[in-house]
């Protein structure tokens, strides 16, 4: 029994356009680790990891790690690709291209279904650390998720966790899934355009881009899911979020290169929770911060709270999460999942330690 203490192609007009696996492999944001490597259960601690945008502040622990060279002190050689949305990285996952993603943790139950066994091996977070934002044109249409109805509502890609998380919230406030239009508009710049240019009346988005829309006065914070309390308030309880997961066979298949990869991630998640958000950015490739040092250090300090300190699954989070997702998910609704394989604390424990 296991043991279970959890740029690519930008479209026109606001709309992503899915690149096919191989071009996402060749033109991929990418960055690689210059850990000379170690020999361990594998033949070599080559790491792919995809990551649904490796600028967002959710999945920030990806990157610093690097930065801070922590996967480099395990021997590891690990690779970062970076795609718009969660999803195009479940993608890269299940398809072989990459060994792991980094995304949201719900992922990993909408897979099950699907007959993928999947789990998340490092929790970044314990909140989703989205934010819904209305567009400034909007403003006095939209005062709650009750007002949903009618409108085009922004997600950074169909099949999201954006999308999932936005569906929720419309059902939970009496609104179906079909009264309202999703538009895959990505993050950053492409949000605020469609935002400014009407293309969509709300959305949901993380920061950077909150810092941004707000800074430019394109949008208004309707509902601030970046800190637990605000999790707790818009979806009933904690919501793991953020997460590294794996395939299941892969994970079982090379342990040592998956605990090298714990260790370097949960030594990041404690690094973070002694650090300011200053500090953090200025470990942060100096693009991300587009130019504003500042604002940057200020998106970084609004989204902490949602991060653990250790990995570990925050409890009854999966609980939430398979909630969330039955509520408008039919295939996860009439599915007997098994939470307990949708994340294992294996890794991180022994990383606590």
């Amino acid at each position: 029994m296991r043991t279970t203490v959890r740029y690519t192609a930008l479209a026109a007009a606001g709309l992503l356009a899915l690149t096919s696996l191989t071009a996402c492999a060749n033109d991929a944001a990418s960055t690689a680790s210059t850990g000379s490597g170690s020999k361990g259960d594998d033949k070599g601690t080559k790491v792919k990891i995809m990551v649904g945008g490796l600028d967002k502040v959710i999945y920030l622990p990806a990157m610093l790690t690097q930065r801070l060279g922590y996967f480099d002190a395990e021997g590891l050689d690990v690779e970062l690709l970076s795609e718009p949305a969660g999803v195009q990285a479940e993608t890269a996952l299940v398809s072989g291209q990459v060994q792991g993603a980094v995304g949201f943790y719900d992922h990993t139950l909408v897979l099950q279904v699907k007959g993928k066994q999947v789990e998340s091996v490092v929790q970044f977070s314990h909140a989703p650390g989205e934010v819904e934002i209305v567009s400034t044109k909007a403003q006095g249409d939209i005062d709650s998720p009750e007002d949903f109805k009618g409108k085009k509502l922004g997600v950074t890609g169909l099949g999201s966790s954006t999308d999932f998380l936005t569906k929720y919230l419309a059902v939970k406030n009496g609104v179906k899934v079909s009264d309202f239009t999703p538009v895959a508009v990505g993050a950053g710049p492409t949000f605020i355009a469609a935002l400014q240019q009407g293309s969509i009346d709300a959305g949901m988005t993380t920061d950077p881009t909150v810092a941004n829309v707000l800074d430019k006065k394109a949008g208004k914070i309707l509902l601030d899911m970046r800190t637990p309390k605000g999790s707790e308030e818009a979806l009933g309880g904690p919501y793991p979020s953020s997460s590294l997961y794996m395939q299941t066979d892969w994970v079982n298949g090379h342990k040592d290169t998956v605990q090298k990869l714990a260790n370097a991630l949960v030594k990041t998640l404690k690094w973070m929770s002694t650090h300011s958000a200053s500090e953090i950015a200025e470990k942060m490739p100096a693009d991300y911060s587009q130019g504003n040092k500042m604002l940057y250090s200020v998106a970084i300090k609004n989204t902490l709270p949602m991060f653990t300190v250790d990995g570990v699954m925050p409890e009854n989070g999966p609980e939430t999460v398979e909630k969330v997702l039955k509520a408008f998910n039919p295939a996860v609704r009439n599915a007997d999942v098994d939470l307990d394989k949708t994340y294992t604390t294996e890794f991180v424990a022994k990383a606590k330690g």
